[in-house]
């Protein structure tokens, strides 16, 4: 499954600040049971705004992992809270198949 999600960047504060974060919580996350990598973008003409989008197993997993959360992971996750607003998207099961043009 998919989970996606926005991040609004406040004025002043860089999206390569806010990666660092990411990145570091990234790391402690996908050990969980389930992970199977995170993404973030920065939006085409208009950097004060990303789209984060995590990769899991199922959304059990996901589910399971919030509720096990390390206090390292809340505390990475809350020190981004006067920097960026951050708003869920939704969770998106992935495909049973999917269909490619040729390239």
């Amino acid at each position: 499954m998919q989970y996606i999600f926005e991040v609004h960047l406040r004025p002043g504060y860089r999206a390569e600040q806010y990666a660092e974060a990411w990145v570091r919580a990234s790391r402690l996350i996908q050990r969980a049971p389930g992970a199977q990598g995170t993404r973030l973008h920065r939006k085409i003409g208009d950097p004060s705004k990303l789209l984060a989008i995590a990769t899991w197993a199922s959304k059990q997993a996901r589910d399971a992992m919030e509720e096990t959360q390390a206090q390292n992971i809340a505390d990475i996750i809350e020190s981004q809270a006067e920097f960026a607003d951050i708003h869920l998207i939704g969770e998106f099961d992935a495909p049973e198949w999917e269909v490619l043009p040729p390239q």
